[in-house]
C-alpha cells in the first residue's frame, strides 16, 4: 500500500511571540540543533516513508532555507518521492491565502493525488514527538477505516484545548467534538490523520462547497464524518507529544529533555533525529565554568566563571565571564555579557544581554513568568527585566532610554514595531 505524507506548516504562531514574528512557526529553533518540523520530517523517514509535501503559507522562508531539497533526510529523490514545498498561489482560477486545514490541502488536491497514494497521512509541523508511521498505517489498514485519528490521553483540566472523542472497544469512534468546554474525556485528537485518497478527494470537494463550513479538519471534516457513519478510528498513541503552541509549552518542552531520564530521548541511535548542521568548532569550557542539567551545542563558548543550569543552548552562543543563565533557551550566536543574570527566559537569535543586566526571574506563584527576548535586540548594561515580559526583535540599545531607571517591570511588552512600552 502507497502512501503519501502532507505536513501542514504554514501556521502563524502568535501565541509564540516573537520567536514567529519573522518565521513561521514550524521553522523555530528547538533543542539546541533542530527546528521543530525536524521531528515530523524524520518520523517520516524513520517511518520509511519518502513521499513527503509540505504545505507553508505564513513568512516560509527561513523554512525553506532549513529544507532546501531535502538532503539531511533522505528526501532529495526524484522518482521515488522526495520533498515538494507547496505555497498558495494564484493560477487560472484564483486561490487566497488558506481558509482551513482542509482548505489547505484541497488546493493542493492535485498535487497530494499525482502519484496516487492509496493513503495519504495528514500530519502536523509544529509538534514534539516520535512515531512511527507504518505502525499507524497498518492499524488503519486492518481496521479498514476511512480515516484514523491518533490520539492522546491529557489532563483533565487541558482537555477543553484539544478535539476530546469517544471510542467504542474497538476503537471506533462514536463522538467527536472539537475544543469542547466541558470535555466529556480526556482522549484528545493529536491532528495526526491517516486519510483513505479517494475517501479524502471526495470529503475535500464536498467541503469547499459548503460555505457555512471553516473548512478545518478537526471543526469539520471529522465531526462530519462520525455522524455521517464513516468508518473513522482512533488509533492510541502512547508516547511522549507536545504541541509546543506557546511560550510555556515551549519551555516545558526543553525542561522535559533535561529531566532524568527525558521524556524524549534524542540519543536513540535507531530512531536518529535528522537536521541541517551548520559547521560548527566544538564547544569550548573555560576554567571555573559550571554546567549542570543542560545541553550545549557546537560552538558555544562558556568562559571563566560562568555558570549554565537546566538551560539549552543553540550554536554559537557565549557566555561571558561570571555570566548565569537558569532554566532558560538561548537561540542561535545569542551574547550574554559579563556578569548578566539570566532566568528562565527565552532569548532569541543573535540577541545580547549587556553586561551585569539581569532578566527574567525563577519565582514559583502559579505561572511561569517567562520572559521573551527577540531576534537581533541589544538589552544595554546593566538593564532590570523583570518576569513575563516580552521584549520585541531589533531593538538597539538606543531604544531602550526611555526607561529611564533602567528597569522593564514585570509583565510589559515592548516591541520593535512600535518601539514603545504597552
Amino acid at each position: 500500500m502507497k502512501a503519501r505524507a502532507v505536513i501542514l506548516a504554514g501556521g502563524e504562531g502568535t501565541r509564540l511571540s516573537v520567536l514567529t514574528a519573522k518565521r513561521a512557526k514550524p521553522a523555530v529553533p528547538f533543542a539546541g540543533k533542530y527546528r521543530i518540523i525536524d521531528f515530523t520530517l524524520s518520523n517520516c523517514v524513520n517511518s520509511g516513508i519518502f513521499d513527503v509535501i509540505i504545505l507553508t503559507q505564513y513568512r516560509p522562508h527561513s523554512l525553506n532555507d532549513h529544507i532546501g531539497r531535502g538532503q539531511p533526510w533522505d528526501l532529495d529523490r526524484s522518482f521515488t518521492g522526495g520533498i515538494h514545498i507547496l505555497q498558495p498561489f494564484k493560477g487560472r482560477r484564483d486561490t487566497d491565502w488558506y481558509k482551513g486545514t482542509a482548505d489547505a490541502v484541497w488546493q493542493n488536491l492535485s498535487f497530494v493525488r499525482r502519484s496516487h497514494p492509496d493513503n495519504t497521512l495528514i500530519l502536523s509541523g509544529d509538534h514534539i514527538y516520535e512515531m512511527d508511521y507504518d505502525v499507524l498505517l497498518n492499524f488503519h489498514m486492518e481496521k479498514g477505516a476511512d480515516a484514523t485519528i491518533c490520539t492522546i490521553r491529557v489532563p483533565m483540566d487541558e482537555a477543553s484545548r484539544y478535539g476530546i472523542l469517544d471510542v467504542n472497544e474497538q476503537y471506533r469512534v462514536t463522538n467527536f467534538v472539537e475544543k469542547p468546554a466541558n470535555p466529556p474525556s480526556n482522549l484528545a485528537s493529536m491532528g495526526v490523520y491517516v486519510f483513505n485518497t479517494d475517501m479524502l478527494a471526495e470529503l475535500l470537494e464536498e467541503d469547499a462547497n459548503m460555505p457555512t463550513s471553516s473548512h478545518d479538519f478537526g471543526k469539520d471534516i471529522i465531526p462530519r464524518m462520525v455522524a455521517n457513519g464513516d468508518k473513522v478510528f482512533a488509533y492510541p498513541y502512547g508516547g511522549y507529544w507536545i504541541d509546543v503552541g506557546t511560550i510555556d509549552a515551549y519551555w516545558e518542552a526543553h525542561m522535559d529533555l533535561l529531566a532524568k531520564p527525558p521524556s524524549l530521548n534524542l540519543n536513540d541511535r535507531s530512531w536518529v533525529i535528522h537536521t541541517r548542521s551548520e559547521e560548527r568548532p566544538p564547544v569550548k569550557i573555560e576554567a571555573g565554568a559550571v554546567i549542570k542539567d543542560s545541553m550545549i551545542t557546537d560552538g558555544s563558548v562558556i568562559s571563566e566563571g560562568a555558570r549554565v543550569e537546566r538551560s539549552v543552548l543553540s550554536p554559537g552562543v557565549y557566555v561571558g565571564p561570571k555570566a548565569i543563565i537558569r532554566e532558560s533557551i538561548i537561540l542561535t550566536d545569542s551574547y550574554i555579557e559579563a556578569g548578566a543574570v539570566v532566568e528562565r527566559c527565552v532569548v532569541d537569535k543573535l540577541a545580547v544581554v549587556g553586561k551585569r543586566s539581569r532578566i527574567g526571574k525563577i519565582q514559583d506563584l502559579g505561572d511561569l513568568g517567562i520572559t521573551v527576548v527577540g531576534k537581533n535586540t541589544r538589552i544595554p548594561e546593566g538593564f532590570l527585566v523583570g518576569r513575563n515580559v516580552v521584549i520585541g526583535s531589533d531593538l538597539d540599545p538606543e531604544d531602550f532610554n526611555e526607561f529611564a531607571d533602567r528597569n522593564i517591570p514585570n509583565g510589559k511588552k515592548f516591541t520593535a514595531d512600535k518601539k514603545k512600552q504597552v
